[in-house]
């Protein structure tokens, strides 16, 4: 069987790379991947799926399902396609192929298998929380297993993310002319500023495995008027879930101590909270088997230093995994210029057939033998219990 889907994951390359190649050159942002989501609904509803368009409230994400009318576990494929400002430096562009790619080998070589296929578009993963906003409303818990494809410069699975909480925070002090009356202002953007270097202090004073990160959104208009609004990005991240709490009262003092210094007031707004992995070893396993087994690339052990990701909410709630595949050259990281450079290449079209080829494969190994779904399953139930305690 798994030579019958790398054959038939080969023969569909020259439509996924051209999908890829679409995808790449019309980058899209967090929820504006109008194209691209509908490249991929199209393609899907041309193979058989019965697709629904715009999930919630979220219009560019997408469920499209293939049942063969029986009642066995429903295997959930993911895919993202939102780009970053500079274009596709995540390689997001390669997802989509390659989860159809997987979807449509399954449809049509595990006819004889006791599953559902679902197939989620998930949108706005880069800071947004697209998947943690599809949560909320209800979708992707209908799935037993959850599975996604990424590329990267080593063939491997993680064990862990990091959780993260991003904010925007709106400073308000008192317009002046900045030459003819300045002692009548109060500057929002000073009090940005310090909440920056209040920052910088904090770092020496917290755990090694924190992050905190800010930019400035608004950095007050004229330089000749004490800024009455100035606003910035922040985010925040810890691998240990509690400790981020512990990050966000301290961010806070930091924040509010900068606006009474400055007498000016300030807003936080929070966005969508990004929380750790639940490590699926399992199914991490089973794909790294068949990621051996296609001959890809660089394959290596679990990363131990990652980022975060709003899959890791899906993780929280079902088993999942995401086989990263090598493309880009050992040493480069992601949202940069390697993931552009590399992103039309005979590299990244491998990656896209060996997602497809690993991803097919380890749900024939899942549903050909049910010991080993009864694995994943009973080995998920013990790392969450081990993650809850440990928090």
């Amino acid at each position: 069987m798994k030579q019958k889907i790398k054959d038939f994951v080969q023969e569909l390359l020259p439509e996924l790379t051209t999908m890829a190649d679409a995808i790449y050159d019309k980058p899209e942002m967090a929820f504006q991947e109008t194209f691209a989501s509908t490249l991929l609904e199209d393609w899907l509803e041309s193979r058989g799926f019965t697709v629904q368009r715009g999930l919630g409230s979220l219009n560019t994400a997408f469920r499209a399902e293939y049942n063969w009318g029986h009642d066995g576990p429903r295997i959930g494929l993911l895919c993202e396609y939102d780009a970053l400002p500079n274009g596709h430096a995540c390689g997001h562009q390669l997802q989509g192929p390659a989860i159809l790619g997987a979807a449509a080998a399954m449809a049509h070589l595990f006819k004889e298998k006791d599953f559902t296929l679902i197939v989620y578009g998930t949108p706005a993963e880069e800071g947004k929380g697209g998947k943690v906003i599809m949560m909320k409303e209800g979708y992707l818990k209908d799935l037993d297993i959850a599975l996604m494809m990424h590329g990267g410069p080593a063939t491997q699975t993680d064990i862990k993310s990091m959780a993260k909480i991003s904010a925007t925070v709106t400073f308000h002090g008192k317009s002046a002319h900045a030459a003819l009356k300045p002692e009548a202002g109060r500057s929002a953007l000073d009090a940005m500023l310090l909440s920056f270097q209040g920052i910088e202090f904090l770092r020496e004073h917290v755990r090694e495995d924190s992050r905190m990160h800010y930019a400035i959104s608004n950095g007050g208009g004229a330089m000749n008027v004490v800024p009455a609004e100035a606003a910035g990005e922040y985010g925040l991240r810890s691998y240990d879930s509690t400790y981020l709490d512990e990050l966000i009262r301290r961010f806070e003092l930091v924040v509010r101590g900068a606006s009474m210094m400055t007498e000016t007031t300030c807003d936080i707004c929070y966005h969508q909270r990004i929380e750790g992995k639940i490590p699926a070893k399992k199914l991490n396993a089973l794909l790294m088997e068949n990621a051996v087994l296609y001959h890809a690339p660089n394959c290596k052990p679990d990363r131990e230093k990652t980022g975060s990701t709003d899959f890791a909410n899906v993780m929280h709630e079902i088993p999942g995994a995401c086989i990263r595949v090598a493309f880009v050259p050992e040493g480069s990281s992601s949202h940069s210029q390697e993931y552009l450079d590399w992103g039309k290449t005979p590299q990244a079209y491998r990656a896209i057939a060996l997602g497809s080829q690993i991803l097919a494969a380890t749900v024939y190994d899942l549903l050909d033998d049910e010991e080993k779904f009864r694995a994943v399953q009973d080995d998920f139930a013990y790392q969450k219990q081990l993650a809850i305690k440990n928090n």
